[in-house]
């Protein structure tokens, strides 16, 4: 008999949960300005320190369950791996430009001026480019996933995007002079995964000497059950404290930027599922490894838009846009995917 999904009174309601912070951080960003404007000067290579915190208190938890064992047993399934490598490098970049230049230039041409339509495109196309590193492990453990495999995925693509994303971009875009701020890139795979990482390696090894692995999987990890969600929704409220004022004062363009994005998220996460299902792929393998192509790197994306073409240009509302659109669809994808996991085999 199958085990069931227990899903708690919190992860249940979190799009409320989540509704009510995107809320509540646009408000303080409008009305309460010195808080996001006090938050803005901690930051470091375009990465805001209190949002690196938040990040690191989200995945830490993860890391804890993760045999590290588990992690040499996982690179062995190179089906898993072929999929997210695929859907993130020869696809996800391409469907996004095509999906975004439909939308925004041909159905939505007359209600968006061209060089504007032209700026969201770019935004578009730097989500599209930038696979999930960090959220991604919110929704590996809403579904159930694989942490150690979610974490294996995550490591490939983020070696990937190091010599990927701007020839990439510079392709699909025709821009020659595209740079990324590397400094960026480098810091965010030190804070979100390497170092996590490392901690949750040093603390598994410490407590399972001292006390057991008994103490630490059923007292000690159970202490962080609540950090993983309220570190998300603390998240939320500070970058859209950030971005708020943006999102007030555009909404038609917004509306229409949310459409392509939508789309595609919707689009790569079908696509991944299917084929994982295909090739008779696990549940807990299938499911993160298709929310890792179906969500973004966003970090990456708003860095690269604010630090190239300003704060207040269309590529920086539009990769804002794609987080206030990723949240919520994400959460959508996590119960489609919870429901669907009968179709699956359960475990490797």
């Amino acid at each position: 008999m199958k085990k069931k999904i227990e899903i708690n009174f919190f992860e249940k309601y979190l799009t409320v949960w989540v509704i009510l912070c995107m809320i509540g951080g646009t408000l303080i960003g409008r009305y309460i300005p010195q808080i996001p404007t006090a938050l803005g000067k901690l930051e470091y290579e375009n990465i805001s320190m209190p949002i690196a915190v938040l990040i690191w208190l989200i995945i830490y938890p993860m890391m804890l369950k993760i045999d590290f064992k588990s992690i040499v047993n996982a690179t062995k399934n190179l089906k898993g791996l072929t999929i997210t490598t695929s859907m993130n490098w020869l696809i996800k970049p391409f469907t996004m430009y095509a999906i975004a230049v439909l939308f925004l230039k041909g159905i939505f041409g007359g209600l968006i001026p061209t060089e504007l339509a032209d700026e969201y495109i770019t935004g578009a196309v730097l989500l599209g480019a930038a696979p999930c590193t960090a959220m991604v492990f919110v929704w590996s453990k809403l579904t159930k996933g694989d942490t150690a495999y979610t974490l294996v995925q995550v490591a490939v693509n983020d070696l990937i995007l190091l010599v990927a994303f701007v020839p990439i971009v510079g392709f699909l875009l025709g821009v020659s002079n595209v740079s990324v701020p590397y400094g960026t890139l480098f810091l965010s795979v030190i804070l979100f995964v390497v170092t996590p990482l490392v901690a949750a390696w040093i603390t598994r090894k410490s407590i399972v000497a001292h006390r057991g692995l008994d103490y630490l999987e059923n007292i000690f990890i159970k202490k962080f059950d609540k950090s993983t969600m309220t570190g998300l929704l603390l998240t939320l409220i500070i970058i859209f404290s950030f971005q708020g004022e943006k999102l007030l004062t555009n909404p038609m363009d917004i509306a229409l930027i949310a459409v392509p994005l939508t789309i595609q998220t919707f689009l790569i996460f079908i696509i991944a599922y299917l084929w994982a299902k295909k090739w008779n792929m696990p549940h807990e393998i299938a499911s993160p490894g298709a929310m890792i192509g179906a969500s973004n790197f966003f970090e990456l994306a708003v860095a690269v838009a604010i630090s190239i073409f300003g704060i207040d240009s269309g590529v920086t509302l539009a990769t804002v846009v794609g987080l206030l659109v990723e949240v919520p669809v994400m959460l959508i994808l996590v119960k489609i995917s919870n429901s669907t996991r009968k179709y699956f085999k359960v475990s490797v």
